[in-house]
């Protein structure tokens, strides 16, 4: 083959060649192979044998390539795919999607436009719509931890407020651990309270997701932004009216009647924010009458030596801010 790129075998040894020389470090021999290989997959034949043999996935080396050429040309080679269906429904079902995502962050502009058009591509299958949102809020949550203020000015909370309810419990899950992500900084609680929030955290206390560590991980993070919210004025009022101190005894009472160990401590930290939810909350004259009469299940949490040390540090905290007394 003339031009840059490596020696082409012949017949249906093309394909399987140049992918087993992507495994070389030699960055220049990645760049003529990945050349190569776009040049391939022009023919159907052979970009049918690249999806069904399983090859997609021996891409993912290329997305850590030094060279931004080498990203970049993988990004090329991957829009090509996508432009057939096999191709992107090969690529929704393969390792390569958050790699893919987080290139978009990548320092080299035709790079990072590459990757989106590949992204383009994938959500033209319905299928393709509910993965990459759930990777982009993915992506959004690590974002917003590190620091969720950009976030907020491009009015973060509005657009993921309709996600709550989304009838895809991955989508519930990534929105909800971005919006607790958001809820940390002052501003963040601030615009939880105003637009009405809570009233769907509160539903997720109680997600009806059928995959328990997704319910557990959707329940953890409603749980976190109560924590984080209630100790606003309008937050612990909020939650008054939306009558949250029982829903959170609710999961502390559903936890301690489970038996099973990984279970356990699967769910501390959904415990650790109820727990001091309910602290918060403990504050109001009102939370407090109705706290006073569980104590013995908070109690309990204190008296368990298969329980959590955190767990019942929390718990203890608890109980002596309910029934403190001036």
């Amino acid at each position: 083959m003339a031009g840059t790129g490596a020696p082409v075998a012949y017949g249906r040894l093309a394909v399987p060649l140049l992918f087993s020389e992507l495994q070389r470090p030699d960055g220049g021999s990645r760049l003529r192979v990945v050349t190569s290989l776009l040049d391939l997959v022009h023919d159907p034949q052979r970009l049918y044998q690249t999806v069904t043999g399983g090859f997609l996935q021996q891409l993912q080396v290329l997305f850590k390539d030094e060279d931004p050429s080498v990203r970049t040309k993988t990004c090329d080679l991957l829009e090509v795919v996508c432009r057939h269906r096999l191709g992107r429904q090969g690529l929704l079902t393969s390792p390569l999607l958050p790699p893919l995502c987080e290139l978009l962050d990548d320092s080299c502009a035709s790079c990072r436009s590459s990757a989106l058009r590949v992204l383009d591509l994938l959500a033209r299958l319905p299928a393709g719509t509910d993965v990459l949102l759930g990777l982009l809020l993915s992506l959004l949550t690590s974002c917003s931890r590190l620091d969720p203020r950009p976030a907020l000015r491009s009015d973060g909370v509005s657009l993921l407020r309709p996600r709550l309810s989304h009838p895809t419990g991955g989508v519930r899950r990534g929105a909800a651990a971005a919006m607790m992500a958001l809820s940390v900084p002052e501003d963040g609680k601030l615009q939880v309270c105003e637009q009405q929030v809570l009233r769907l955290i509160v539903s997720l206390l109680k997600d009806p997701d059928q995959d328990q560590d997704q319910d557990q991980d959707v329940q953890t993070s409603a749980a976190g932004v109560l924590m984080n919210t209630v100790v606003t004025s309008t937050g612990k009022q909020q939650c008054l009216d939306l009558d949250v101190v029982p829903v959170l005894l609710d999961v502390l009472r559903e936890e301690q009647q489970e038996e099973q160990g990984r279970r356990r401590r699967r769910s501390r930290a959904l415990l650790l924010y109820s727990l001091q939810a309910l602290t918060a909350l403990a504050e109001a004259p009102a939370a407090r009458r109705l706290l006073l009469q569980q104590l013995p299940l908070l109690v309990r949490r204190t008296e368990d030596t298969r329980e959590d040390p955190l767990v019942q540090e929390a718990a203890r905290t608890a109980i002596r801010v309910i029934t403190w007394t001036p």
